[in-house]
């Protein structure tokens, strides 16, 4: 079941060892937070040789980067088809049902994945050396929110996709972390997408 500590130094197995440590990170952050973000939990709940989370990312800072990075590409690949960018959607509509069905995913499916996500870009606030890490995970999304909002009219796709990144974030937290995250009812497809053609005509009336 463990992989030998000698093939810690093979390359064709390197890629992978990355992200199931970077997966594994993900996860233990979800569930304990960052008190229980440490290279020894990594290695036991990835069920790796002890000190692999230590040679692949030697300090703390890098693993929480390399996190960054793994919530970034798990993000942009629930907006891919096949591996490719999905097309942009033709009208205002069908992209407020996209934003509503990705909102759905992560409050439901995805929420573990978010819940780490706050906890570890609250991390760069207090570590100047992370929030290049952070800041380049987050040019991803934005890219793309951008691409799609430039379809959709705006004039100034990259203030609009910062705009509407930000009210993203902010239904994100209400939801999975606010005061009344665990009174509210189960998400509403429904209710959402009202709110995801709310958010795409403030964000294009905001920056056209």
């Amino acid at each position: 079941m463990s992989t030998p500590a000698s093939s810690l130094t093979s390359p064709p197995s390197a890629p992978d060892r990355r992200t199931l440590i970077a997966d594994t990170a993900i996860g233990l952050v979800a569930a304990a937070g960052l008190r229980g973000l440490t290279h020894r939990a990594v290695d036991g709940a990835a069920e790796l040789p002890a000190g692999s989370t230590s040679y692949y990312f030697r300090t703390r800072t890098a693993l929480i980067g390399a996190c960054y990075q793994r919530l970034a590409e798990l993000d942009l690949g629930d907006l891919d088809v096949g591996g490719a960018p999905a097309a942009a959607p033709p009208d205002r509509e069908a992209a407020a049902v996209l934003l509503a069905g990705l909102l759905h995913q992560w409050l439901t499916v995805g929420r573990a994945r978010q819940l780490a996500r706050f906890e570890l870009s609250l991390e760069a606030a207090r570590n100047p050396e992370l929030e290049p890490e952070l800041h380049r995970a987050g040019q991803g999304a934005r890219g793309r929110a951008a691409v799609i909002l430039a379809g959709l009219g705006a004039d100034r796709p990259e203030e609009a996709a910062g705009l509407l990144a930000a009210w993203m974030d902010g239904l994100l937290f209400d939801r999975l972390a606010g005061a009344l995250a665990r009174s509210r009812p189960a998400p509403d497809p429904a209710e959402l997408t009202a709110t995801a053609r709310r958010m795409l005509d403030a964000a294009l009336a905001g920056a056209s």
